[in-house]
């Protein structure tokens, strides 16, 4: 049982920030307006997630830390997080609603107890809880119509299975910790063993396929975004994050993420920018 005092903070910071991420969060591309309160969203979530993913913590003692977290969100307690505090002002600056965030401390308790899922549509359920709110936040930020939710919601669950592809053998080595559906593995004759070899086996890049196949089509319908959001910096950041994403599944379609990270460069990042704004 944690012998944590009552007044000291829950949170224990891994030292990565925005500029660790494959993805802009609340770049240049935004108005400088929403840039503040995307960040205190990010900083929220990067410690939530930091607690999820400790290595040290004991299950329990991650739950009872979020529970502080989400306790400070929602203004039943003032101390105990620093990150929570400070979201909780910016969302009363903001008039955004708090629930965006209580449904990432969903997914991040289910990743202090929960170490795999049997099918794709179990996936599909914690992608709902650890990626779509980011999206839904950004846009009810923005002040954008509920529309946009849908192809946000493709967006954001096509980059969060792209990176549970890209660090599938990290998070087994580190947390043994697997996303990948056990159902695909079997069908495909593999197991999460097959993750701990110096190179993805046959079975292993057949499961990779298959939800980059699935990744097409989430990319698909995420392509409406950028062309129904209203705030045309919004539709910009969308438009370089989806083309960002299409560069993402057709580079870990032609490489084995389990030999070596598969990942996105500044080139990338350049030329999803000037195709966007080529676009719009």
């Amino acid at each position: 049982m944690s012998t944590m005092t009552q007044t000291e903070d829950v949170e224990t910071w891994s030292g990565k920030d925005r500029g660790d991420e494959n993805f802009p969060v609340g770049s240049w591309l935004i108005e400088r307006r929403f840039r503040k309160p995307m960040h205190c969203f990010y900083a929220f979530a990067r410690n939530a997630d930091d607690i999820a993913d400790s290595p040290v913590l004991s299950p329990e003692d991650k739950i009872r830390r979020l529970d502080i977290m989400e306790e400070v969100l929602l203004g039943h307690r003032d101390v105990g997080s620093r990150s929570a505090l400070a979201l909780r002002h910016s969302l009363a600056e903001t008039r955004v609603r708090a629930i965006h965030a209580q449904e990432l401390l969903v997914a991040f308790r289910r990743d202090a107890t929960q170490l795999r899922y049997e099918s794709i549509d179990d996936l599909y359920d914690y992608c709902r809880y650890s990626a779509v709110p980011v999206g839904r936040y950004v846009l009810d930020l923005h002040g954008e119509r509920h529309e946009c939710y849908s192809p946000s919601d493709a967006l954001c669950m096509s980059l969060q299975i792209l990176n549970h592809i890209q660090d599938s053998a990290k998070d087994l080595k580190a947390l043994n910790r697997c996303y990948l559906p056990l159902a695909l593995m079997r069908h495909f004759n593999c197991s999460v063993e097959d993750l701990l070899r110096p190179a993805e086996s046959r079975g292993i890049r057949r499961v990779f396929d298959t939800l980059l196949d699935r990744i097409n089509r989430l990319n698909l319908a995420a392509s409406e975004l950028p062309e129904i959001a209203v705030n045309m910096r919004l539709r910009l950041e969308c438009a370089v994050i989806l083309g960002l994403a299409l560069r993402l599944t057709a580079r870990l379609s032609q490489h084995d993420p389990i030999a070596k990270r598969v990942k996105l460069t500044r080139t990338d990042a350049l030329m999803s920018v000037m195709l966007s704004v080529f676009k719009l």
